[in-house]
């Protein structure tokens, strides 16, 4: 009976919260709380109640209501504090936090962050870590905002042989490439427009680099697929080098450019990476435009499956880190051995399946060179691509622009090794009828 009883009142007592840092994520997850707060203990079963957060500068005005919520300057008084059951960490970067999640961890204490560089690099510590106190850490937020896109591989395709998943990640990045395709603006121009929109960063080198998406796209990976996450062995490529005039080409040609993590299993590994992409204007996810996100998923039971929305924002984001909530407070009286694995598979099952090299990636291309206008050039330039196996599925050649005595010349490609691409390159580039280097982005057809 006593027994019993103890057990009623585990079940009845509120789950507490304690939340580190409340900026724009921060506060967003506070005034979902609290604002559905009886919406999501019919959904949990227990009440789920804020009692303690830290930021660094108490006396700032708050985009949320903190009344009831014992602040500090502190992480650890939240992290430490015994009445804690599960802590929030919303303050981002990979330094100084992962020593935080660490401790919470060792306190018995489970954690939900929002923090994808935090995964990406330091997750197989953290979940080994978690595995043996018997804690949760979810950080369905660290990928795409408020997309559940973790749960849906985890959980909603755990039947299916992922084969390949493609996604626009990163809102910034997107957003630049649509203004560029829409309205014909240059890639400086743009970038300084979602700085001042607060879309990018002072230093958007995260954003337009690729390295955001390839956090992402690691974690990623590592649910479809079953291995360690490996953000080290990422190919990044960022979208600086994309001009206005590559984006008209790409519409005249009936494709469109974006910004794309692309993970792939072959039967010689796995291909990870982060690139601008051309993608037929049929597809779907061609057409998300501005700051939102979508990923597209290809199973080999479901087929294709996209999942569309906001990739940031305060409470796009505090949805998906809620629902992280939610999902450890029904876990709670479940074993450990037997709740949903942090990396989709079994610890002990995750696959040591190589990841590929760059020159080992098969994809088809977009190319741009300029070229004397002469005869015998285009010649020369098939000539070298026949001799690297590459074959051509079109060519187009313009007119020279005024007082210009270089012609453009764009060429589509069929699926090739990316190593005889690069050899194919070296070799027209060398040609002393071609001017300058050759543009290269790599196409998709999603199909």
């Amino acid at each position: 009976m006593a027994a019993f009883l103890a057990e009623l009142e585990f079940a009845l007592k509120p789950i507490k919260i304690g939340v580190l840092g409340l900026g724009t994520v921060g506060s967003g997850t506070v005034n979902v709380l609290k604002r559905n707060a009886a919406e999501i203990a019919r959904r949990a079963g227990r009440e789920i109640i804020i009692t303690r957060a830290s930021a660094k500068d108490l006396t700032k005005q708050r985009l949320c209501d903190t009344q009831g919520i014992v602040l500090t300057t502190d992480p650890l008084d939240v992290i430490n504090d015994p009445e804690i059951d599960i802590v929030l960490e919303l303050i981002g970067g990979a330094g100084v936090v992962k020593d935080m999640v660490l401790t919470a961890i060792a306190n018995g204490k489970h954690v939900v962050t929002a923090n994808k560089s935090l995964i990406a690099l330091h997750g197989n510590e953290i979940f080994a870590k978690a595995s043996e106190k018997g804690v949760i850490v979810a950080f369905e937020a660290a990928v795409a905002g408020g997309i559940p896109i973790i749960k849906a591989i985890r959980e909603g395709l755990s039947g299916n042989q992922i084969q390949w998943l493609a996604g626009i990640i990163n809102g910034t990045g997107n957003f630049i490439l649509t203004e560029m395709r829409d309205k014909g603006r240059n890639f400086d121009d743009v970038l300084a427009e979602a700085q001042a929109l607060g879309y990018a960063e002072a230093d958007p080198t995260f954003d337009v680099e690729g390295i955001d998406a390839a956090h992402k796209l690691t974690i990623l990976a590592s649910i479809a697929f079953g291995i360690p996450l490996q953000f080290d062995k990422v190919y990044t490529e960022g979208i600086t080098q994309i001009t206005r005039t590559d984006v008209e080409y790409a519409e005249q040609l009936g494709y469109r450019i974006k910004h794309l993590g692309i993970a792939r299993q072959t039967s010689e590994g796995i291909e990870l990476r982060v690139h601008p992409t051309l993608i037929p204007e049929r597809r779907l996810i061609a057409n998300v435009n501005g700051v939102m996100n979508a990923v597209l998923v290809k199973g080999d039971a479901v087929g294709a499956t996209l999942y569309y929305g906001a990739g940031a924002g305060a409470e796009p984001t505090a949805s998906a880190v809620v629902a992280d909530v939610i999902d450890i407070v029904r876990a709670l009286t479940s074993d450990p051995e037997n709740r949903v694995p942090h990396l989709a598979f079994q610890a002990d099952s995750l696959a040591d399946i190589p990841l590929l090299s760059s020159d080992r990636f098969n994809t088809a291309y977009y190319l741009r060179l300029n070229a004397e206008d002469k005869p015998g050039v285009l010649a020369d330039v098939t000539r070298i691509m026949a001799a690297h196996n590459i074959s051509i599925e079109a060519i187009i050649q313009k007119e020279p622009s005024k007082g210009e005595t270089a012609v453009p010349i764009i060429m589509l490609t069929q699926i090739t090794l990316e190593q005889e691409m690069n050899a194919a390159i070296a070799d027209i580039e060398a040609l002393q009828t071609v001017t300058g280097k050759i543009n290269r982005i790599r196409m998709e057809t999603l199909g």
